[in-house]
């Protein structure tokens, strides 16, 4: 996953490649964006919060993060769905 920290909105712009890539307005401080990632993802993909966990990432803009019950491909296609 690629994070965008403190964009004019939050949004999810979509794939590069195997990387989700997600602005959030929310600055790069004391886990700001990191919640604001995991609020927007949340909605999107109409899960608790409590369902997504950074796993790696928390201080960089490339971040990995798991998703109780969805792998990739299930993240993909709920996305598209949604769309």
């Amino acid at each position: 996953m690629k994070v965008v920290p403190g964009s004019s909105r939050d949004s999810i712009v979509g794939w590069l490649g195997e990387a989700l890539k997600i602005k959030v307005q929310a600055p790069p401080e004391k886990g700001r964006a990191n919640e604001a990632v995991v609020a927007l993802l949340a909605k999107a993909l109409a899960i608790d919060s409590a369902a997504i966990t950074v796993v790696s990432g928390h201080t960089s803009p490339a971040k990995v993060l798991e998703i109780e019950g969805l792998d990739t491909e299930g993240v993909r296609q709920t996305l598209a769905e949604g769309e």
